[in-house]
């Protein structure tokens, strides 16, 4: 029972390190993005047709947050998977640890990609969708606050879930889940997946269907990584079982 207790009390310390150093990573992409602040704002604001307008001093410290905060975070997910990685790595064998060690730069890339895909596919899609809904209704001036917060509802959600692959292939080569797992909740993932292309794009078919493609095609493309991995994993398993038992004959 002791030995038991120490071992929880080992792995809750391994991951009161690792949220620690995950932390400090945070804050110093954080310090770094804040003191560029100005040159990350006018890249964001370079292509814009119109300027944006703040309301109240407050405004523009958020502004200055927001942007430091997604940048940072961007900058961060290396070291949130290499310390996940280093988290699970004693429960790993030898070959599992070298072959999930290449999803942390996968984890950096799909995050880039989905952001990238989120601000220049549908982004201004859905932006010029809005302006032309409104171009004889109303003046359309922008806030600064109001603009950042909408790019980031079309960025940050396809940064996540671009993250599913990996995901999906880490979790099935440590055994938490399986490709006909996956297979079983496909109608129920497609209907969450759908309920989120339609939530996050306007009411018209075109934006829905840009959306929905691309987060169905990425579901699909988990599943079958996932068979990759879920069969070289039991292939591996096989021949370890083998030597073990022909080293007891």
């Amino acid at each position: 029972m002791e030995d038991k207790e120490l071992n929880i009390i080992d792995h809750l310390d391994e991951l009161r390190k690792r949220l620690i150093i995950t932390a400090v990573a945070f804050f110093i992409f954080f310090i770094v993005s804040f003191i560029y602040v100005k040159d990350i704002y006018n890249w964001f604001v370079k292509d814009l047709e119109f300027d944006l307008m703040v309301l109240g001093p407050s405004d523009i410290i958020w502004i200055y947050f927001m942007l430091s905060g997604v940048v940072a975070i961007a900058a961060t997910i290396p070291i949130i998977a290499l310390q996940i990685w280093l988290f699970v790595k004693p429960a790993l064998m030898p070959n599992e640890v070298r072959a999930t060690l290449a999803y942390i730069p996968a984890l950096f890339l799909l995050f880039i990609g989905g952001l990238a895909f989120g601000y220049f596919v549908i982004f201004p899609t859905v932006l010029q969708f809005l302006i032309e809904l409104g171009d004889d209704m109303f003046i359309t001036n922008f806030t600064a606050d109001k603009y950042f917060s909408f790019v980031l509802n079309m960025t940050l959600p396809f940064a996540v879930l671009f993250e599913l692959p990996v995901v999906t292939m880490f979790l099935t080569s440590i055994g938490v889940i399986n490709p006909y797992v996956l297979q079983k909740l496909r109608k129920y993932a497609y209907f969450v997946l759908v309920v989120i292309a339609v939530c996050i794009t306007p009411p018209d078919f075109m934006s829905d269907f840009l959306v929905m493609v691309p987060l169905l095609l990425l579901y699909e493309i988990s599943i079958s990584l996932s068979k990759i991995v879920y069969k070289r994993k039991v292939k591996r398993e096989s021949l370890l079982e083998e030597t073990f038992n022909n080293e007891e004959d």
